[in-house]
């Protein structure tokens, strides 16, 4: 008999978002999120935060707009109009 470990969908637990959700959340707020905010939420270091926006976030289809008002750069995710 061999042991088995139970996913997650039988044993009826919940998964915590990841990391890469908790910047989708944040970055779909309407004014956008600055680094520090982002760096908080996933206790990573700024080059971490802006690899996943350049990376990960980007090959998953996600447009990542970033601008800089009064000296704050923020970043957001801009909507996708319906094709």
């Amino acid at each position: 008999m061999t042991k088995t470990k139970k996913t997650d969908a039988q044993t009826g637990a919940t998964k915590a978002p990841s990391k890469l959700d908790q910047l989708v959340t944040l970055l779909n707020q309407p004014g956008g999120v600055d680094l520090a905010t982002m760096m908080t939420a996933t206790g990573w270091q700024a080059h971490s935060v802006r690899g996943a926006l350049a990376g990960s976030l980007r090959k998953k289809g996600h447009q990542i707009i970033s601008e800089k008002v009064d000296g704050l750069r923020t970043w957001r995710i801009e909507e996708q109009a319906a094709a």
